[in-house]
This record gives C-alpha cells, sequence and structure tokens, in this order.
C-alpha cells in the first residue's frame, strides 16, 4: 500500500507517494503561471491548473508498482475558489488573493460590524486577500456566473470533489473565506447575513482527516490510481507543511519557502484574541486536532521566480543546467549585499498588510551584477520577518530555531542568509517537500495507518543538516535591516502612487 499528498500552489502543483515507512517513491512537479488580465488582477485559470495536476498525479501513480495508493489528501493554497457545477464541471477562473478585486466590500463588513467583533468571530484581519471580497464582486460584477455556481469550492476541496469526493472543506481552508466561526467550527450566520451570502454556495465543513469520499472509477481509470481509495479532506498548505515537517506540537514554527514565504507558529489553544489582534496576526486551526496556527508571510520564491524570468530568461548559457536556480545562484556574491530590495512587488502579508505596494531595488550602479541583484532579494525576504519574530517570541513562541521546507529549502545560500539575517540555526530535513508529505502523513492518520501525528513524523520526518547563523554578517545585517525598516515610510506615498498608477 501506498499514500498520496497533492499540493496545489499558487505557480506550480506536486504529488507525491510514500511507502508505509515514510520513503518517498515518487515525485512531479508541475509549474504554470498566474493569468494578468489587467492592471491588480491575478487569476488561475482553474481548467488548465486541473490539468497539471492530473498529469502530476498520474505520473506518480505509474511509480507505485506493487504499492497502491490507498489513501489521499490535498494540501492547497487558501482564498482562491473556483465555481463548479453539481455535475462536477469548473465554470470559471480562480481570482488569487493577491487581486485588487473586493476592496470595497472590506470597509462595508468593517464599517458595519467593526474588526474587533469580526475578529472574535474569524480572527484573520480584513483585506481584499480572502475569499469573501472575490466572492461579493463576482455576485456584482459577473451575476449570470455567480447565479450558475452551485459551489464555490477552495482548491484542496476541488481537487478532492472533482477526484469522487463530497464538496466538503476543512476547517483550515474555511478559515480562509473570512465566513467561518472559530468555535462553532461551523459557517458563520452573523457573517454569512452581513454580506448577504447564502451557505448554500459553499461547501460542508468538516475536520482534516475526515474521509470525504474515495476515488470514482472513471479518475481511477484515468490517472492510474485504485477506484475506492480514500479522498481524506486535507488543508491549507501552510498547516500540512508544518505536519510535514514534524510541527505540530504548541510553541514550536515551521519556516515554510516557496512562492511566498511563511513562518506559521504552532498554538494549544487560540491565543487571546486582543493581543493576536493588536499584533496584526491571524489564528486558524492546524490539521491536527487542537491546535491552532497562525501565519506571518510575504513573497519569496515567487520574487527569485521574477528574478529569474527577468533577468536570465534568454541566457542560453544557462539552458544545459539541471537547476537554473543553482546556476544563478552560483553567480551571487559571498558577501552581503550592498543593495536594498523592498519586498513589496505585490500587497504584503501579516503583520503589515500593504494593499498598495510596489517594489523598489535601491543602491544599482553600472558596477552591479545580476548575482548581487538576487542576493539581495533573498536578504530583503528575510528582513521582512525579523520585526515579526519579535512579537512572537513575546507570545511564547520558541524561535530559538526554524525548521525550513520548500523549495527553498533546497539551497544552501538562502538557508545560511536566512539564519545569518535573523539570528536564528535553520534546520533542513532529508524531504524539504513538506506539503505533500503532511498531505500523506494525514491520509495516513484518518486511515488507520498511523496511530497519530506523532507516529506519522517518526516514519517521515529526520533532521540532515542545520544552518547556524555568522555572528560577523548578523551583526551587519542588524545594521543593514535598520536601513531597510527606514525605506517604506520614507517612500510609502510614492510607491502607492506609483503601484496604482495606471496607462498614460
Amino acid at each position: 500500500m501506498s499514500l498520496l499528498g497533492i499540493d496545489v500552489g499558487t505557480g506550480g502543483c506536486k504529488a507525491a507517494v510514500y511507502a508505509q515507512d515514510g520513503r518517498r517513491l515518487a515525485l512531479a512537479y508541475r509549474e504554470y503561471a498566474p493569468l494578468c488580465p489587467g492592471p491588480g488582477l491575478a487569476e488561475l485559470d482553474s481548467a488548465a491548473v486541473l490539468e497539471k495536476i492530473w498529469d502530476a498525479v498520474a505520473e506518480v501513480a505509474a511509480a507505485t508498482g506493487r504499492d497502491p495508493v490507498t489513501a489521499l489528501s490535498v494540501s492547497s493554497l487558501g482564498e482562491a475558489v473556483t465555481p463548479v457545477s453539481a455535475g462536477r464541471e469548473v465554470l470559471g477562473r480562480s481570482i488569487l488573493c493577491s487581486d485588487a478585486r473586493g476592496g470595497e466590500y472590506v470597509d462595508l463588513v468593517r464599517r458595519q460590524l467593526g474588526e474587533e467583533a469580526f475578529y472574535r468571530i474569524n480572527p484573520n484581519i480584513l483585506g481584499p486577500n480572502y475569499s469573501l471580497p472575490k466572492l461579493l464582486w463576482l455576485r456584482d460584477h459577473q451575476p449570470g456566473l455567480f447565479r450558475q455556481t452551485w459551489k464555490f469550492l477552495l482548491w484542496g476541496d476541488l481537487v478532492g470533489f472533482l477526484l469522487g469526493a463530497e464538496a466538503m472543506t476543512s476547517f483550515s481552508l474555511a478559515n480562509r473565506t473570512l465566513l467561518l466561526d472559530i468555535r462553532t467550527e461551523r459557517w458563520s450566520e452573523p457573517l454569512l447575513n452581513l454580506a448577504g451570502l447564502s451557505a448554500d454556495k459553499l461547501p460542508s465543513v468538516a475536520p482534516s482527516g475526515a474521509v470525504a469520499g474515495q476515488v470514482s472509477a472513471a479518475m481511477a481509470r484515468r490517472l492510474g490510481l485504485s477506484a475506492g481509495a480514500k479522498i481524506v479532506v486535507g488543508g491549507h498548505d501552510q498547516s500540512c507543511n508544518a505536519l510535514g515537517a514534524g510541527v505540530f506540537q504548541p510553541g514550536r514554527a515551521v519556516c515554510g519557502i516557496g512562492t511566498f514565504e511563511c513562518i506559521t507558529p504552532v498554538f494549544g489553544s487560540i491565543p487571546p484574541p486582543a493581543d493576536m489582534l493588536r499584533a496584526r496576526l491571524n489564528v486558524e486551526h492546524h490539521i491536527i486536532a487542537g491546535r491552532y496556527v497562525s501565519f506571518l508571510y510575504n513573497q519569496a520564491g515567487s520574487l527569485v521566480r521574477w528574478f529569474r524570468d527577468t533577468f536570465a530568461a534568454a541566457d542560453q548559457t544557462l539552458a544545459g543546467h539541471s537547476d537554473i536556480y543553482d546556476a544563478l545562484a552560483a553567480e551571487m556574491p559571498a558577501e552581503p549585499s550592498r543593495l536594498l530590495v523592498l519586498p513589496y512587488f505585490e500587497p504584503t502579508g501579516a503583520p503589515t498588510f500593504v494593499q498598495d505596494a510596489a517594489g523598489m531595488i535601491v543602491g544599482l550602479r553600472t558596477s552591479t551584477r545580476r548575482g548581487e541583484i538576487l542576493r539581495a532579494i533573498m536578504e530583503a525576504a528575510a528582513f521582512y520577518f525579523v520585526g515579526s519574530l519579535r512579537v512572537l517570541a513575546g507570545m511564547g513562541i520558541d524561535t530559538r530555531e526554524l525548521v525550513a521546507t520548500g523549495g527553498g529549502a533546497k539551497s544552501d545560500a538562502w538557508l545560511q542568509i536566512q539564519a545569518d539575517v535573523l539570528g536564528l540555526p535553520f534546520v533542513r530535513l532529508a524531504d524539504t517537500e513538506c506539503g505533500v508529505a503532511g498531505a500523506a502523513m494525514l491520509a495516513g492518520i484518518a486511515t488507520g495507518v498511523y496511530a497519530g501525528p506523532e507516529e506519522a513524523a517518526e516514519r517521515f520526518v529526520r533532521r540532515t543538516r542545520v544552518f547556524a547563523p555568522d555572528a560577523a554578517r548578523h551583526e551587519h545585517y542588524r545594521r543593514q535591516h535598520e536601513r531597510y525598516a527606514e525605506l517604506h515610510p520614507r517612500m510609502a506615498d510614492m510607491l502607492r502612487s506609483l503601484g496604482s498608477a495606471g496607462g498614460y
């Protein structure tokens, strides 16, 4: 037998199959790019992305041999929803969290209910990045599509539904809509009534680990899976990532370095709302029962991808490299960059939540090489979290080390930069693809393969290297961070103007 984990991200998807002892039998990745149909707009072509997901699943299913998949689960990005029919047809695209649409509805909720009252029901910092503002925008600007839609499904729910499961979402993903009552663990009637929405347009809500159905015969034939394989309710990618890294005990934290970099601390109960709201931090369910998490996040891998596509797209000398990122990282100087980058290329995440953003690269000279720009981007991605870690330490979260996961965790250079900037050891695991691993572990726990998360972690999680901070470089970066921290306050008005500027 084997377990299948699927991870759906903003810029790519992964599928991986694991043996019962935690060995990864196969891994497949497919990349795709968000669509930008206009200024400030960002969407995924849901039908096209699903084809990429099915390709990845079929590839790993073909490698299982005598170990057929008995259970699967899905880790996915949050917020973005896809309209579907009751006949399991995709009806439209998925609006991403970085899309600017829906901001006016956030102001409406804030005026009518108030941020504190809202936070007590759904502890997220109100913003246009969540599902609720997008749903209201669709209702008012695409009424035909809205009426035609049977359910709006988050990505983890969508994949499970099309594989044959019920239309069911996890507590962790439901929280990203802004419509879940975190304490009752149901769709909030007051919030639905305030927004003028019906729960009929949403999937049912269940804890991560519930069995939502089984793979249909048609999808089993198409993908090479076993008909009847259990489909287990998964969760938000950062919560799955934490389980895959073995981080589920209160007081610990994981750092996922993917399209976004996200530091995810774990709590044993819902933290005091007043403290969390004051710190501008959210709370949602972990995929492990009785645990909660928060997210501090901003762009990271998306900036490195932008650098790749902008500065190296036509470089034929890199064409033969198996990993273009390794080749580009080899061009980085060994010493800290003289440049400063403000990593606000898109709206930022917790705790700053700058919506009208634009990025900056400061200190360029004619002698500057692209390797130094890449290093400065990686440094800036770490600078974003310096103040936030102090907040976490004050809330009792153990920040003496961070477990690194995701694509960025494969880079020695990037992990050393993170350690030097933040002054913390970064731990690399034998398998850094913790989103798919966490989904597979959850599928195993839910179907009795493992007695609980402790046993699953024993099988899956192995530490292989610790990147310790260099004291001299950390001191240099401490001074550099002071300059970094001055950039946005000084340039905010100009960046706001540039970020919102249209055409001529």
